[in-house]
């Protein structure tokens, strides 16, 4: 989601936090004092700098139908002037995410209402994120997370991880991952049993089927298992790091235990409904905000591309794409440039960290695909031993440059070696060839089978494993006549 103009990554509060965490009953709080005025206020600060950070609020139609099934089912949360009160917005986002800040402002993103099936499913993950605002979860956590930025807290990710607990990790890691999509804080998994019972309730409250938010976290489930096919790791579980929404597979049979013990039977789904109001959504990535494709990261507005290294995970991020592996973290971005590309890297390594400097041993310059090219690297003492951070840099006007920021164990920086060298124009005929994919809703016909309908996704692999995890469907489940089902197609 890289733009085309320089935009400096802001410290968004650190009331900003994600759906994450495991489903079960906990102890579940009443909710019924309105939302105050410092709390709306708080939240009406952090809100535009959020639209930004997810890729703007889209708007028309689907936007609305969003809008009314989430403040339809806040209105059940107990708070006063509920409907009034939320600010409910579909973010342009390619990422399967939702979260809400103080003040009664819920996100979600068009890709995780894209793997939904059903009015309920959406109602539920509305729901869990009303239940955060209710239970004052952002206001309970605010002494614990004071001392951390948004950006702060994504830097103690990595640090964790690669780094230890060292200042400098922290503040290396605060660079890397700045501008992506990452960075949301988590709730606690107490606080995650309170949102997960709330919005269980508000279910009920509303008529629908409260099994809908297992079902919507299976649906995630196994979307993060077929992506973790595709990028060739083991474990399905996409590492905390790299997922707001960590390991939804241990929350399915307790979200349905809850939803069972609530007592209601049945309830609505409106999946008809649902479907047709969706029908059109882009899937995935925006090609005005550059496109992941496999390894592939495409801008065709940028005129640029380049290959990640295989087995790596790579999110395009809002002003940022990160590319995260098991032997090193990086990030693709780009910053104020005056022409001069050994500067360019010296900024860089001189914005990592505040509480010492960073600086490369030595500058080199090539030439990358007829690319004027520049880099550096630095090794840094951790907690966790030496690591080397990197910045590759590439002129691609007078005034234009954007670099890789990357990350690995000491002498591991050959692990990106390949994606330094691939980056590369595009000419005016592959730009116009990245074409957004689509939702396209259709009634399943006598003859159609899964093979069949399949065949028609806007994929050259794995078609029909995608078609049943877009859909909600098992191995063993299958489709009947007369039946609407997603599929994804190129738009036209």
């Amino acid at each position: 989601m890289l733009r085309k103009k320089f935009i400096a990554a802001s410290s968004v509060s650190a009331l900003a936090l994600a759906l994450s965490g495991c489903v079960g009953a906990g102890n579940i709080p009443s909710a019924s004092t309105p939302i105050t005025q410092s709390e709306a206020q708080m939240g009406a600060e952090a809100h535009p700098q959020l639209l930004a950070e997810f890729g703007g609020a889209m708007t028309g139609s689907q936007a609305q139908y969003v809008e009314q099934v989430g403040k339809n089912i806040a209105v059940h949360s107990g708070l006063g002037n509920a409907r009034e009160s939320f600010t409910v917005s579909l973010l342009n986002s390619p990422v399967n995410n939702a979260f809400a800040i103080p003040g009664g402002y819920i996100y979600t993103t068009r890709q995780l209402v894209a793997l939904m099936n059903n009015e309920a499913e959406l109602a539920g993950v509305l729901g869990h994120e009303v239940g955060h605002v209710a239970a004052r979860h952002s206001q309970r956590r605010q002494a614990a997370a004071q001392q951390n930025s948004l950006l702060g807290a994504a830097g103690a990710i990595l640090s964790g991880i690669l780094l230890g607990n060292s200042g400098v990790g922290q503040q290396i890691s605060q660079g890397i991952l700045q501008g992506s999509q990452l960075l949301t804080l988590k709730f606690s998994r107490s606080q995650e049993l309170e949102a997960d019972g709330l919005g269980i309730r508000y279910l009920n409250q509303a008529g629908y089927d409260p099994r809908a938010m297992a079902s919507v976290l299976q649906s995630l489930a196994l979307q993060n298992a077929l992506d973790a096919r595709f990028q060739g790791r083991g474990n399905a579980s996409i590492p905390e790091w790299a997922s707001t929404h960590p390991d939804p597979a241990s929350r399915v049979q307790s979200a349905l235990a809850t939803a069972q013990a609530s007592g209601a039977a049945g309830g609505v789904t409106n999946r008809d409904t649902f479907l047709t109001r969706i029908d059109g959504i882009t899937y995935g990535d925006d090609p005005s905000q550059g496109v992941v494709e496999g390894r592939q990261f495409i801008h065709p507005e940028l005129r640029l591309a380049f290959t990640a290294p295989q087995g790596f995970l790579m999110v395009n991020g809002s002003d940022a794409v990160t590319i995260n592996g098991q032997s090193g973290q990086a990030q693709f971005t780009m910053a104020p440039y005056s022409g001069n590309l050994d500067s360019y890297v010296t900024s860089v390594f001189s914005r990592l960290s505040q509480q010492q400097q960073i600086r490369p041993q030595s500058i080199q310059k090539t030439t990358v695909n007829g690319l004027p090219a520049a880099y550096g690297s630095a090794r840094v003492n951790s907690g966790n031993g030496q690591v080397d951070v990197t910045v590759f840099a590439y002129q691609f006007a007078n005034d234009r440059a954007y670099h890789f920021l990357a990350i690995t164990p000491a002498g591991g920086t050959s692990s990106f070696n390949e994606m330094f060298g691939s980056m590369r124009r595009i000419d005016a005929q592959a730009a116009a060839n990245v074409i957004p994919r689509v939702i396209d809703v259709v009634t399943v016909g006598s003859g159609d089978t899964i093979n069949s309908l399949a065949s028609r996704m806007a994929y050259s692999d794995n078609r029909v494993e995608r078609f049943r995890v877009l859909n909600g469907l098992t191995s063993n489940e299958g489709i009947s006549a007369g039946q609407k089902v997603k599929l994804v197609v190129r738009g036209r």
